[in-house]
């Protein structure tokens, strides 16, 4: 709904370009941003033409200056990760009530404007997070990217998609290493929020309950429908408030199931419930690998950088330290793996950032900032 590109034209000063997939979303971020220059109207700020100003050197140590009155662009399209740079949109799914969006990187030096552009994704799911880096890797009007992934087990992987480059791996070097291949449940584990779980064991929360009811849902799920191997039985809100019945009913009919025809009282099932402890136990092992399946999947994407192009000015020494014993490395793109915010915030918080140019100038202000929030 445009709230990354609202902040980074509205708060930053920057021009913003925001493709969204689903054409809905798309058009609600438009709405929400004219509210939001209603509001600005309101407080006597005119709305400007133009190209944005820039704002020079922000400093945490100084009070943000007012909104800039100037709206990110919204375009309703997907990203096709095996078209040419110059034509990497696809109609958007479900489509948006207006024409088909004109390509952003479509003028005659890669953006409309000729100017070359920097590319993220916050928390782009599965494999838009390799699309991007692979559009990264082949376009010249992508002067950077800096790329939040999430949803792990959504990446497809060989075979699944035949004739498609895979979302993992993505490096010759790991797609080489003998037992690479990660299983459903491993990526999918690897998407967890380890520290707010930690609390919880720490608390002894309520909150463990929802473990083992999902975990007992599924094994019902699976005996009413052996093809449903990996239900997408979306997140039951305060379902540790509620009674396993209360629950299974509202999340067999996400699957499909019809409650009344699946025995949810039986002695079977309160002997799945009391196994809670079990349940608990096992996941916090599994939590505990979590954290090695993400830095295998970060480390691949960094790879597939530094096996790609090549870095103007740069040697590709001391981007990032890289735990791999086939060294040297080849030199790539100049890229870096940068834990830019507090994982209670969002557990998805390392940051693949890469440059057609030195990273040198970029990181050095990363470290400006943390040792200011040091002394505050």
């Amino acid at each position: 709904q445009g709230h990354l590109s609202r902040f980074l034209a509205f708060g930053l000063g920057l021009s913003v370009t925001a493709v969204e997939g689903d054409g809905r979303l798309a058009g609600m971020a438009e709405r929400f941003d004219r509210e939001l220059l209603r509001e600005l109207g309101k407080m006597g700020v005119p709305e400007k033409e133009g190209p944005p100003q820039r704002r020079q050197n922000p400093s945490r140590r100084h009070p943000p200056s007012p909104l800039t009155p100037r709206g990110p662009r919204h375009v309703a399209g997907r990203l096709d990760p095996g078209a040419p740079w110059g034509e990497f949109l696809l109609p958007p799914d479900p489509p948006g009530p207006g024409p088909a969006a004109r390509n952003p990187l479509g003028g005659p030096g890669g953006s409309e404007g000729g100017a070359r552009v920097l590319v993220t994704g916050l928390h782009a799911c599965g494999d838009l997070s390799p699309a991007l880096l692979r559009h990264f890797a082949r376009s010249p009007a992508m002067a950077a990217v800096a790329s939040v992934a999430c949803c792990y087990m959504k990446l497809s992987a060989p075979p699944e998609l035949p004739g498609c480059p895979p979302g993992y791996p993505m490096s010759a070097w790991v797609a080489g290493l003998p037992g690479h291949q990660l299983s459903y449940r491993a990526r999918e584990a690897a998407c967890h929020a380890l520290e707010e779980y930690a609390g919880r064991l720490d608390g002894e929360s309520s909150c463990l309950r929802a473990h083992c009811y999902r975990a007992v849902l599924e094994t019902l799920i699976r005996a009413a429908d052996p093809s449903k191997k990996h239900p997408g039985v979306q997140t039951v809100k305060k379902a540790h408030a509620l009674s396993f019945s209360q629950y299974a009913r509202l999340g067999l009919p996400r699957v499909g199931l019809d409650p009344a025809a699946i025995p949810l009282d039986s002695v079977a099932v309160e002997a799945m419930l009391d196994q809670q402890h079990k349940v608990v136990a096992f996941f916090s092992l599994t939590l505990l690998l979590a954290p090695l399946v993400e830095t295998l999947i970060l480390l691949d994407r960094l790879l597939y950088l530094r096996e790609q192009g090549g870095c103007r000015g740069g040697s590709g020494e001391g981007a990032t330290a890289l735990p791999v014993p086939t060294l040297p490395l080849p030199v790539g793109f100049q890229c870096a793996l940068v834990p830019l915010f507090d994982p209670r915030f969002s557990p998805r918080n390392v940051v693949l950032v890469a440059a057609r140019m030195p990273l040198d100038t970029v990181l050095s202000g990363l470290d400006e900032d943390s040792s200011e929030d040091e002394d505050t």
